[in-house]
């Protein structure tokens, strides 16, 4: 089975609301996949209903050609969560080691520690260490299985520079072992840097499935920033060319499918102040294809 996940038609509803609605999504073995989408768009619904915490309404979900019990029982899953609260009252050490036992083929407990750089901190009580230090440690019990397909939800939260690029170094080196990573992020650079492909959800549905680079060409090329002077939204969105506008620190940030025409009509009603051209990055892409969304609903 060349497939580590595979989500056929899932829909999963609340009351009246439907949190996933007819969601597909096939992750290859040796991927590492990144699930985005706006706040309240269905992405952690979907973590769960992939892991087997929630059962799926219609449709089928498979984790390695089986369900996604007997992945996790056979040891072949690692799930980071956004929020895990630690046991109290027993060392870092304690902690990762009986987690790790309940594994068939678990790393060494040297190799855990040393991966989330938890070393030195191994005879500290799980309850007195920082938010960041904590993010560590649920990181290694993650990986404490060596699992062959890990999820992470919002992984880096918490955690200060140095050690958000060791955790992404070496997830590289994980998937480079032709493991599969699957994770949830708001922090679009990490996503442009190391995912092989984006997958945006929002109510619910699948918008777009691509790599980063593919999702900024489909969406628009470039972005067009100005000192607004006074017009809204609703007056830059009506420029040719322009496909989203989002206003940030006092400045219009304009998603553009033809940013040329866009400078033109900026000339033509005297708008162009501290204008910039930029190619537009993954941040602005996925702005303006949630935006074309909520347009279209």
């Amino acid at each position: 089975m060349n497939e580590a996940v595979q989500l056929t038609a899932v829909t999963r509803a609340y009351g009246p609301v439907r949190a996933v609605n007819g969601v597909d999504l096939t992750v290859p073995t040796g991927q590492t996949v990144a699930l985005l989408g706006p706040n309240g768009a269905g992405k952690s619904t979907t973590i769960n209903l992939m892991l087997g915490l929630l059962a799926p309404d219609s449709g089928q979900v498979r984790l390695f050609g089986g369900t996604p019990e007997s992945a996790i029982r056979a040891g072949r899953v690692g799930v980071l969560p956004q929020d895990a609260k630690l046991i109290p009252r027993v060392t870092v050490g304690e902690l990762v080691d009986f987690v790790r036992r309940g594994y068939p083929s678990p790393l060494p407990l040297a190799e855990v520690l040393g991966l989330a750089g938890l070393t030195d901190l191994a005879t500290r009580k799980a309850d007195a260490l920082s938010g960041g230090q904590a993010r560590r440690v649920q990181f290694a019990l993650a990986m404490a299985g060596d699992p062959e397909l890990v999820v992470l939800d919002e992984p880096t939260t918490a955690l200060d520079v140095e050690h958000r690029r060791e955790f992404w170094s070496y997830l590289r080196a994980f998937a480079a072992r032709g493991r599969t990573v699957l994770f949830s992020s708001h922090y679009l650079e990490e996503v442009q840097e190391n995912a092989d492909r984006v997958v945006v959800i929002s109510a619910g549905r699948t918008l777009a499935d691509a790599t980063p680079d593919e999702l900024r060409r489909q969406v628009g090329g470039t972005t067009v920033s100005l000192d607004p002077r006074g017009l809204s939204p609703v007056q830059l969105h009506r420029l040719p060319g322009v496909l989203s506008v989002a206003m940030r620190g006092g400045r219009a940030y304009l998603s553009c499918a033809d940013s040329d025409a866009t400078v033109r009509g900026l000339a033509e009603i005297g708008a162009i102040h501290e204008l910039e051209v930029t190619g537009a990055g993954l941040e602005e892409a996925f702005m303006a294809l949630t935006a074309q969304d909520r347009t279209a609903v």
